[in-house]
Formats: structure tokens, C-alpha cells, sequence
């Protein structure tokens, strides 16, 4: 970028530098902030997985009498008593970012003739329930990290341009000014002496 080598330009690249850093630590206090949550939000991830893992494995007990789920009607069948409807979420605000927060999963009414089924059915709803909310949860969560890991990437590309471009080429050229500057009155200096000394000489 051009410069002029005048006082005004030195102001500006002076106010400039000043801008930057002041802006900085707020910059690499918000990747602070960032990097910490995608960690927390990363181990909890990590948790609810676990435990939806941990809960189909629970099933595995059940594993036999699911296979009764064959023998029910096409209108009876597990898959049809267990159906999500929505997935509730808040916004929240993290860092500036506006990232979803899972509240709840909510499931179509299904109502059935408890007659029609046997008796572990309740059970397995429930459990198949259990495993669709963590399901929501995980993957809400999963959003959380790709909004917070691209605002992320923002803010690093951010404070790598103020810390290694902007701050040193504002002091860089603030440097350059004030030589410019220097030199030019000292020769005026001179000029007024060799000006002094032509005019005593006459």
C-alpha cells in the first residue's frame, strides 16, 4: 500500500496502530473463548455418544423378542408406535455466534391397543424414545461445533492478520514516516544555515 510521507499520514498510520492494537486482545480473547467451548461442547458430544451406544447395547437383552416385530401386522409394527415429530431448540449466543440448543425431541401421538401387543412393548418405546432424543441431541450438538469451528477459523484468520500484517506494517510505515520526516528537517536545517550564512556573507 502507498504512503505519503506527510505529518497527516503519520497521524493516521499512528491512530491506525493504536486501532489494531486495541482490537487485538479482544480478537484472541474471543478465540480463547471459542477454542474452550468447542472443547466442552466436543466432550459432551463425545458423552452422549457414549451413552447411545451404551443404550443400544442395553437392547441387545431385547434382542429376541424384537424379533416378534415380524410377526405383527404392517400397521403394528415397533417402527410405527416410535415416530419423532420435531426437534425443539433455543437460540444461544456464544462468542457473537448464534448457535441452536437442543430442548427436547417431540414424538407424533401414537396411540395403540395394548392388546395387540405383548407386554415389553411399553419398554421398548420408551427405550427407542431414549435413544431418538440422544440421536437429536447429538447431532444439535454436532451443528454447535460447525457454526463455533467456522467462526473460529474467522477470528484465527483474524488475529494472524492484525498480529503479522496490519500491526507490523503500521509501525513498519510509521518508522519510514518519521525517517522521511527526520531527514527532510535536518535539510531544511541546513538550507536555513547555508541560506543564514549567504545572506551574512552579502
Amino acid at each position: 500500500m502507498a504512503i505519503k510521507f506527510t505529518k497527516n499520514e503519520l497521524k493516521k498510520q499512528k491512530d491506525n496502530l493504536k486501532q489494531f492494537e486495541r482490537y487485538l486482545p479482544t480478537l484472541q480473547l474471543k478465540k480463547q473463548q471459542l477454542q474452550s467451548v468447542i472443547m466442552k461442547i466436543r466432550s459432551d458430544l463425545e458423552q452422549k455418544e457414549a451413552e447411545r451406544v451404551q443404550m443400544i447395547g442395553d437392547l441387545d437383552d431385547w434382542v429376541a423378542v424384537f424379533g416378534e416385530n415380524e410377526i405383527f401386522e404392517e400397521g403394528l409394527k415397533l417402527d410405527k408406535l416410535v415416530q419423532p415429530d420435531r426437534v425443539v431448540t433455543k437460540e444461544d449466543n456464544i462468542a457473537g455466534v448464534t448457535i441452536p440448543a437442543f430442548e427436547e425431541l417431540t414424538f407424533k401421538d401414537i396411540e395403540y391397543n395394548v392388546d395387540d401387543y405383548p407386554l415389553w412393548v411399553d419398554t421398548a418405546v420408551f427405550k427407542l424414545r431414549e435413544i431418538a432424543r440422544l440421536d437429536a441431541l447429538c447431532a444439535t450438538l454436532r451443528r454447535q461445533t460447525e457454526l463455533l469451528e467456522a467462526e473460529l477459523r474467522t477470528t484465527s484468520q483474524r488475529v494472524n492478520l492484525f498480529e503479522k500484517v496490519k500491526i507490523p506494517e503500521a509501525k513498519e510505515n510509521i518508522r519510514i514516516i518519521q525517517v522521511f520526516l527526520g531527514d527532510q528537517q535536518t535539510a531544511a536545517v541546513v538550507r536555513g544555515k547555508i541560506s543564514k550564512k549567504k545572506l551574512v556573507e552579502v
